[in-house]
Parts: C-alpha cells; structure tokens; sequence
C-alpha cells in the first residue's frame, strides 16, 4: 500500500531530489576533461525506478533527450543483471550501445544501483558525449557510415566495477580504443564522481526522511505528472492533425527521406502515429527505437513546459513508430547523426500540434547541429580533434520573435565560446556573427542564424560536417514563413566549394590558412507578415538582422516611414 504523504512534504523531497540530480551534472562539468560536456553541458544525470528503469528525476542542466533515453539505458542493465544474477553494492555498468540506450555511440552510460539497508531502492544513471570513441573518423560523426562499427567502439553493458571495485581492464579496453585516452580518462572519472556523490546525498536524504517516505514522495511525483498531462490534454480540441517534413538525404545516396507525423487527440489521451516515415536507410541518419521515444518526450515538454520531468508525463501519450522506418532501425544500422533525425521528428510534431493548438507552439528552429570536425597533427605529432556543434536561430511564437543564434531544442546545452575553441585547437575563427535575412518571415519572426569561418593554423589538418537543412527549410506555422536554408564551404587553392550533398561530407582536405565556412538557418516564422508591425521591422533593419532590399521584399515599404 502506497504511503500517504502530504503536499509540504512532497515538494521538499521533489526539489531535494531534483538538486541531487542538479549536483550529480555540476560534479561532471566541472571535472570533465573535454569542452563538450564541460563547456556545452552534453550530459545527463538522474534517478530511475529499480524495476521499470522509468525516469524518476533528471537534472535540469542536462539534456532533456535523455530524460527518455536514459530510461531504457538503466533498463537494458536491469535485464544484464538479472541475467546475471549477482547484482551487488557498488557495481557500476558501463556501455554505449545505442541500439539499446538510445541517442549515439560518442554517448558513455554508467548505471549505479543505489542500495539502502540492503535492498535495492533505485539506480544512479550518469551518461556524457565523449570526445572520441574510435571508429572511421574523429569525433564519430561519420556522415559516410554504412554500420555502427564504422561510426565507434561498441560496448554492451559490461561491468565496470563490482561491489565497489573497478575492473580496470574495462578502462584499458576504452582507453585503447580512442584517439584521445586523456580526454576519456577525465570524463570517466567525472561520471564516476557524479555517481558518488549522488549515493551521498541519497544516504543523507533517506537518513533524514526514511526509505518509504521517498519512495512514496517519487511515485506521488509520478501519478501528479500523470494527472496534469490529461488535464492539459482535455483542454485541447480532439482531431486527428498531420505533418510532414524531410531530411535532405542519409549522408550515402542523396535522396530526400520524409519523416511524418499524425497527432490524434482524444479526451485524456493522445496518439503521435509516425507511419509514412521513410524505411531504414543505408548512412546514419537512423535512430533506434528509446531514441524516437525519447524524442516524442522532448516535443510534448516543450508543447507543455510547465510539466515536470518524470515518465508520468508519458502515461497518457502512445508513440507508433513503424517497424522497418529509420525511427526504429535495429543493430547494427549506423545512428551516428541521430541529432538531424529527432530534430525533425520535433519539427514535424510541433507542426501538426500549431493545427490544434497554435497558442502553444513555436515554428520550427533551425534544426540542424551541423556537427563539424576539424582535426590533424600539431607539429610535435600530437593528435587534436576539434568536435563542436554549433547555432542558429528558434522559431517565432505567439509571444514574440525567436531566439537569435540559440543552441537546438533537444537540449539545454551551450555552443562552446570561441575563445574556448581557440584556446584549445590550433584554428582561429574569422567570423562568429548573426547572419542577415536568415528568419523566417512572421507576425513574430523566427531568430537569425549564424556565419562561422573557421580557419587552420597548423601545416594540415581534415574536416567533415554532418548537418541538415540544406534542402528543405526550418518551416513557419500558423502563417509564417520558412527561414534560410543551411550553406556549408570549405576553401581549397582554387576557391570556395560546396558539399555534393549540400549538408554531409568527410575528407576534407585543408592546409594552413584554409577556412570552413557556415550559414546557419534561421527559424520559422509565427503568424502572416502583413501582420508584423512596421516599427519592428525598421528595427531590425537597423540592426543588420534584415537588408533594406529583403525588409521591403518581404514585409512591404512601410518600415521606411517609420522614425527610429
């Protein structure tokens, strides 16, 4: 029988355990070794039930993508150690198999069970995008991959410690197969801190409240997301709402794969149908099955932002993903660019929900992390692989203009500072500005996306981009209008080229002095353009977001008249 506890209690224990998992992210962005978790904060932590592996809390600094994800990841150690029989205190599991936690191979879990007086109370999950997990490229984003194996190092769910003591022939098996052991090293170690303290500060919290005071306070979290989620859903029209969008192609043959979306609402309950979305597809592009879950999650949180981030929130909501779709692509398809995928599984999702209900949803963003590698040899022979990704703009919505040069909605994480990037890797950027006349048009316009020329500065060096949006733009709802496509160059001796493939390429060559240069997209607009005022356009012309000859074109002469 579940214990009864009441409100003052529970939310001193909801916002105890939410700083636990607050702290656990902190520990590892600040101890981790790599700029992307301790600069952009890819990362996650979290508690999770100790049978379903559902999501109990996820810090708030993390990635929202793996509040989902991350559940299957602590399910499929549940079903490793059941397997084997001989779960203790103190073991940690350590994988990054995709196909069974979801997102991409440069993502490392480690999963703790936390046991209190004996028994298993529930598990610790930690997960981070190293810097380099093998495979054919530095960085792993390999737009060419046919294969998981050709994307990194794969590893099942294996046991790093047990009851307390680290198998480091685990460690040198991972250290072995990276081009930068160093880097690893210092993330594994951050995980591993994040873990130790979370235990910690369980131990203080059940010490202080008692095991099934906790435990009752998570499953009363659970049942109020629960609870909120139909009434929010209630409120809405019942109907049956379709969109549809596309990638531009899988990185290997260059055909447009479509990915569509059918929203139904019914009462309390709501159905995302994703049947008519493209097959399996040969590149990385796929996503496996937690992944497209996961990202279903993401879509509804941002739909209704004031729910809290537990697995209750899903119990009204089914996702149909079709068997054989690039949404549900079994090992060892490649799922490498697995960011492009959810991110317009997100697009297409707030498109069909701008038909319910446009009060509650913003046009789309630019959609694309354009992960770019730039890497080669300092002239001591020392390896250096810069990995970022980087930003454009979010889409308009019923409340304003979108954000200018934002980092993409699947996350709350940053775009590393230049300076970081410069004070690390050989390269100099010669450009970081907002890019003129990328929004798209609206009432309320979407945000400006960026310009990066990135120049080498030592002897050599070879790039790769994996992006998207180079053929089919960010779209407007509601009446707006579509944003600026993605544009990628790179320089050689007889000029500036462009990928094939408009958005994927590897083995760029590219000697001192030599530039990489990005337009990103903008985001959608919201509403007509007949409809934005002509003092804000004005405004945006001279600020240099919109060109005179654009601003006219676009929202018509009357901006002129206008006095600033």
């Amino acid at each position: 029988m579940t214990q009864d506890i009441d409100p003052i209690t529970l939310a001193v224990l909801a916002g105890r355990m939410e700083q636990i998992a607050d702290e656990m992210d902190a520990t590892l962005f600040r101890a981790a070794f790599n700029p992307i978790i301790a600069e952009a904060h890819d990362a996650s932590h979290g508690l999770y039930h100790a049978v379903s592996g559902d999501t109990l809390v996820q810090g708030k600094s993390g990635l929202p993508i793996f509040v989902g994800v991350m559940s299957f990841a602590v399910k499929a150690v549940i079903d490793k150690a059941a397997e084997n029989g001989d779960l203790e205190d103190g073991d940690i599991y350590i994988f990054n198999d995709a196909h069974l936690g979801g997102t991409h191979l440069s993502d490392m879990r480690l999963v703790r069970p936390y046991f209190h007086d004996g028994k298993l109370f529930c598990y610790l999950a930690s997960v981070g995008h190293w810097h380099d997990v093998g495979g054919a490229v530095p960085g792993n984003y390999n737009p060419a991959a046919t294969d998981a194996f050709q994307e990194a190092f794969v590893l099942p769910p294996v046991r790093l410690a047990k009851a307390g003591k680290v198998q480091t022939d685990i460690i040198d098996i991972l250290m072995r197969n990276t081009r930068l052991p160093q880097s690893a090293q210092g993330d594994l170690n951050g995980q591993l801190g994040a873990l130790d303290l979370g235990k910690k500060r369980l131990d203080e919290l059940l010490a202080e409240y008692g095991a099934d005071t906790v435990r009752a306070a998570l499953d009363a979290l659970q049942d109020r997301a629960e609870t909120l989620m139909r009434t929010e859903l209630t409120d809405l029209p019942d109907g049956r709402w379709e969109a549809e969008d596309f990638l531009d192609n899988d990185g290997i043959t260059d055909t447009p794969l479509p990915i569509k979306v059918a929203l139904e609402i019914k009462g309390d309950q709501m159905l995302l149908d994703f049947t008519g979305t493209a097959d399996r597809c040969a590149g990385p592009v796929n996503i496996a099955l937690p992944t497209a879950v996961a990202t279903a999650y993401v879509a509804i949180k941002h739909i209704f932002p004031s729910l809290p981030a537990n697995a209750g929130v899903m119990r009204p909501i089914k996702v149909k993903i079709p068997e054989g779709s690039l949404l549900s692509a079994p090992f060892p398809a490649p799922v490498g660019g697995y960011t492009e995928t959810i991110l317009r599984m997100v697009d297409v999702i707030f498109s069909a929900a701008s038909q319910a209900a446009p009060d509650r949803v913003v046009a789309n963003a630019y959609g694309t992390i354009n992960a770019l590698s730039i890497s080669g040899k300092r002239a001591n022979g020392q390896p250096w692989v810069m990995f970022s990704f980087y930003g454009g703009g979010h889409g308009g919505s019923p409340e304003g203009d979108g954000l200018n040069h934002g980092n993409a909605p699947i996350s709350t994480a940053t775009i590393p500072p230049m300076e970081i990037l410069e004070s690390a890797y050989p390269v100099m950027f010669k450009q970081w500005a907002l890019r003129p006349d990328s929004a798209g048009a609206g009432q309320h316009r979407g945000g400006m996306g960026a310009t990066y020329e990135i120049e080498v500065l030592e002897e050599s060096a070879t790039a790769f981009l994996f992006g998207e949006r180079g053929r089919f733009a960010p779209k407007g709802v509601a009446g707006g209008g579509d944003a600026a496509l993605n544009r990628f160059e790179y320089e050689q001796d007889d000029g500036w080229h462009a990928p094939p493939m408009a958005s994927k390429m590897v083995g760029i060559k590219l000697q001192r002095g030599q530039s990489v240069r990005l337009d990103t997209p903008g985001g959608g607009g919201y509403g007509a353009p007949a409809n934005r005022a002509a003092a804000d356009v004005a405004r945006d012309v001279a600020g240099g977001l919109l060109t005179p000859d654009y601003a006219t074109q676009t929202y018509g002469p009357d901006w002129k008249e206008v006095t600033q």
